[in-house]
């Protein structure tokens, strides 16, 4: 046992002397970044040859990529694969009510690859500067008119380099007679605006339509509950993720990432502010009643103060039941002034006055139980009772919170289908962000679920297959994470290699067995052998141990009727003696004849 925890001690020793080494040679590294420069021309030719000798690991499957190609109707659909922005118009407005500095929309758009992209020929748009407006807009092959069939918007995000403030959501430009994409800006009238936004901690996945209120004509923006998913990772791990809505005529909605849905709803009943307005409100010229009494509870006016009710008693007292504890020192001050304390140098009495040597706690207060005049200690003054107040009771005359009255809604309307809203024409990104590099892809504008689910296994579902054959296994990952955080060499130590030691160290210590060579050079019968020996050698001593027994029970009986034949011998002969005596007897004599 002092073995075993010899060795566990040993373990642990060398997983935290590996820790302290990884960390010593950051350091050694960080001092010796000079000589590692100088010979490193010298080393790269090394390395390559020592590259085509050393077997390197299987590489990971290959993901061809094509371009994805529309399976039926739809109304937009773009994947950039060609290269450059054709069919795509630049906004060159300006913001209102902002500095000129920042007010152009002079962000730039390039069409690129992803950043560490797994699948060549794959391009997308990319947001490429950060802290300034951005807006770019494209036209559908016609407009989208809700009727009798659903609508179904789609497309890749990438935060390549994470996202700090900033947003990746997309806009449906409404058909109007004053739509100019080449003037596109914030204020330009939107249709539906959905996709991720963030900033600071703030996660969100917007759902927006502007609904028209029938009886004005005016335009309200109505937002989709927030979803009860966890949001984060999507913004943070730097992955492709698929944005999808479906919007239904039954009004019910869906909002999916990486086709999985995160928020669902309706139209009618999901959306704030609602759709449709109450058809009573509150009636804004009516006011309350001066005499309205709101108050539930009102003090007894016929309580009467108690004449033992002393209101100037004070909350503490003396404890006239204290006592000085011995040894105070009544004439020693708590703190004196420092012995050791000199006055500095440059202390100039004219300008900062007498100098007087710092107070500090007196010594000899330090084994008393204390210095200065004692005071009785305060406590609590039990004939205490404090202002005194009439109790309360319950109003009589209570009638309630008031509240205004209720009267019809002037501006009520009753809208069963918010699903027909308005015809859109163009899709645009309006975006500022102060993180550069976020990938937009595989765009796509459709009424059949079918289709954009081919786009989207087409086009994200390669990248995901790319992504995940380009992972490292389970020990990859783990080496990588060790090589970060160095402590983790202690925690694999413990968890795996420790374990799977002490399991071998119970199992296989036990003696070991001679092996069939050994038994050969020895002419020693094998194990096999003298187990059928020993077997044969029981089995014989089992048999005459019966036939022992059997003879010895024989014996038991042949004796046992000889002493039987002894007793009968003895019955008849003591029967017959008796006889004799009997024969003997006077009583028994006959008579003489004389």
């Amino acid at each position: 046992m002092e073995l075993k925890w010899l060795l566990f001690v040993t373990l642990l020793a060398l997983g935290i002397l590996a820790a302290q080494a990884h960390d010593m040679d950051e350091d050694n590294d960080a001092d010796d970044v000079v000589d590692i420069e100088d010979d490193l021309d010298d080393g790269i030719e090394e390395v390559e040859e020592s590259k085509s000798e050393t077997s390197s690991p299987p590489p990971a499957p290959k993901v061809t990529y094509r371009p994805p190609v529309p399976t039926g109707e739809v109304y937009f659909a773009e994947s950039f694969d060609k290269g450059t922005l054709d069919g795509w118009i630049l906004s060159r407005a300006k913001k209102d009510d902002t500095d000129d500095e920042i007010a152009k929309y002079d962000g730039k758009w390039e069409v690129q690859d992803m950043k560490d992209t797994k699948l060549p020929g794959d391009k997308g748009l990319v947001l490429v500067t950060r802290a300034k407006h951005h807006a770019i807009s494209s036209k559908l092959s016609k407009p989208f008119v809700f009727d009798t069939k659903p609508l179904i918007i789609q497309y890749e995000v990438n935060f390549q380099n994470g996202i700090e403030c900033g947003g990746a959501y997309v806009k449906l430009l409404s058909k109007t007679p004053e739509l100019n994409l080449d003037q596109f800006h914030d204020k330009t009238p939107y249709t539906i605006m959905f996709g991720p936004d963030k900033c600071g901690e703030d996660y969100k996945l917007h759902f927006i339509f502007r609904h028209k209120n029938p009886k004005t004509g005016k335009y309200e923006e109505k937002h989709a509950k927030r979803p009860d998913a966890d949001l984060k990772s999507y913004f943070t791990d730097k992955k492709t993720h698929l944005y999808t809505l479906v919007l239904n005529p039954d009004n019910s909605f869906e909002i999916l990432v990486d086709q999985t849905v995160v928020n669902s709803g309706n139209l009618l009943n999901d959306m704030s502010p609602p759709v449709n307005p109450p058809r009573e409100i509150e009636d804004p010229n009516d006011q309350k009643p001066e005499d309205w009494d709101e108050r539930p509870k009102i003090p007894d006016p016929d309580a009467v103060k108690p004449d033992d009710w002393d209101e100037d008693a004070p909350a503490k007292i003396a404890d006239e039941n204290a006592v000085k504890p011995e040894g105070w020192l009544d004439d020693e001050p708590e703190y004196v002034a420092d012995p050791d304390a000199e006055k500095p140098e440059d202390w100039d009495e004219d300008m900062d006055g007498e100098w007087e040597a710092p107070q500090i706690a007196n010594p000899k207060c330090e084994a008393a139980p204390g210095c200065g005049t004692w005071q009785r200690p305060m406590i609590d003054n039990p004939n205490y009772k404090g202002k005194w107040k009439p109790p309360m009771i319950d109003n009589v005359n209570y009638q309630g919170i008031w509240k205004p009255r209720k009267i019809p809604n002037p501006d009520f309307f009753e809208d069963l289908e918010p699903f027909k809203m308005t015809p859109f024409t163009a899709v645009g990104l309006e975006l500022w962000s102060m993180t550069s590099d976020i990938f937009f892809d595989n765009f796509i504008i459709c009424t059949e679920r079918a289709v954009a689910d081919d786009w989207a296994n087409d086009g994200w579902g390669l990248k995901k297959a790319a992504d995940g054959a380009a992972e490292p296994g389970v020990v990859g990952q783990m080496m990588a994470a060790a090589e970060e955080r160095p402590w983790l060499w202690v925690v694999y130590i413990l968890t795996v290699a420790l374990p799977v030691f002490l399991v071998v160290l119970f199992c296989c210590s036990g003696k070991k067995q001679p092996s069939a060579a050994e038994y050969k050079k020895t002419d020693a019968p094998q194990p096999d052998v003298m187990d059928d020996e020993k077997e044969e050698e029981k089995d014989k001593g089992d048999k005459e141990e019966e036939e022992e027994e059997e003879a010895n029970e024989e014996k038991l009986g042949s004796v046992s009727q000889e002493e039987e034949e002894e007793e009968e011998e003895d019955d008849r002969k003591r029967a017959s003696e008796e006889e004799e005596t009997v024969n003997r007897s006077p009583r028994n004599r006959k008579p003489r004849k004389d």
